[in-house]
């Protein structure tokens, strides 16, 4: 329910922030951990971190207008991949800021980074977690994805992406080969999976 509030919250905050003209650029969001991000170890659980970048990619989605030009031709954001690195636990309560940031892109995918932040303690400004995700816009209306180069264009940010990171490249190239792994495993067991 919280996480509802949250979501909430930035849909409705973001739409009187400045406008991002340069998603490349972190843009900060605070929080702080409630008792139901808990899991049993009682810190922040692994999946609420995935669920809270959902909430920094709709604030970045609505301060650079993409969201209300993807809307007209009925496109919705779409995750293929995201991969996480955990670095230091997120205690009860605790504060931290949540910044994401475009970090490249070809013509039909886009790479977003979120940084958790610790914000105050003795570990104030240390990265909790890192993550970053692989996503496209679904065009319902051309029934297909949108290329790059027209979000960039609707939202008047420079075309040309930003060299790729090492660790993006490194990333893209694991990616392909558990996708060929997944197509893979998939074609040999189609076998009928009514008993699982």
């Amino acid at each position: 329910m919280t996480l509802i509030v949250r979501t909430i919250k930035v849909l409705i905050s973001s739409k009187f922030k400045p406008r991002i003209t340069d998603a490349t650029a972190p843009q900060a969001l605070m929080f702080r951990v409630l008792p139901n991000d808990l899991d049993f170890n009682m810190h922040m659980n692994n999946s609420r971190y995935l669920a809270i970048m959902d909430v920094g990619r709709i604030d970045l989605l609505i301060r650079t207008h993409l969201f209300q030009e993807m809307r007209k031709i009925k496109a919705i954001p779409v995750l293929s991949t995201a991969k996480m690195r955990y670095r230091i636990s997120l205690q009860p309560f605790q504060r931290y800021r949540l910044e994401s940031k475009l970090v490249c892109w070809d013509e039909k995918w886009l790479y977003i980074e979120h940084r958790f932040i610790i914000a105050d303690g003795p570990k104030a400004g240390a990265v909790a977690a890192i993550g970053l995700v692989k996503g496209v816009f679904y065009s319902g209306q051309g029934k297909g994805t949108v290329p790059t180069s027209q979000l960039l264009e609707l939202t008047g940010m420079d075309k040309h992406s930003p060299e790729f990171p090492e660790h993006v490249t490194d990333y893209i190239k694991a990616d392909e080969s558990f996708r060929d792994y997944v197509r893979n495993d998939s074609s040999n067991n189609k076998s009928d999976n009514s008993d699982a």
